[in-house]
């Protein structure tokens, strides 16, 4: 079983992502913010990070940044789950280094579809 973390600064969010997955059958973890979601990338090691993008301090950008920035966290995708939904955000987010980038409100079959490709590419 796959062990995702989500990043997001929305309760609203968090829950709707993780009863998604934990439906699917993956292991979710949560941090609320950029910050958190670096520290938790590092200590918990997930096989996939979905990431906001607007969050107070850290901004997902940043964050995504940091972590492929980290040799020990460099490897681990991050797909972006944002409502930021201009082009110039998509073109940023995958130059920050992320495997996608989805759009809220999150389609699940279009979610769920993205992290299992995501993951059989890392595979």
């Amino acid at each position: 079983m796959a062990k995702i973390l989500v990043v997001d600064d929305s309760q609203a969010h968090l829950y709707a992502l993780r009863k998604m997955l934990e439906d699917a059958k993956y292991e979710v973890i949560t941090a609320e913010d950029g910050d958190e979601g670096v520290e938790k990338a590092a200590s918990e090691q997930p096989d996939l990070i979905l990431m906001d993008v607007v969050m107070p301090g850290l901004n997902g950008f940043q964050a995504t940044r940091k972590i492929a920035r980290n040799p020990a966290t460099a490897d681990i995708p991050v797909i972006f789950v944002t409502t930021k939904d201009q082009e110039t955000d998509k073109i940023w987010g995958m130059r920050q280094g992320a495997a996608d980038y989805i759009t809220k409100p999150v389609d699940k079959n279009v979610l769920l579809s993205s992290i299992s490709q995501t993951l059989e590419a890392q595979a």
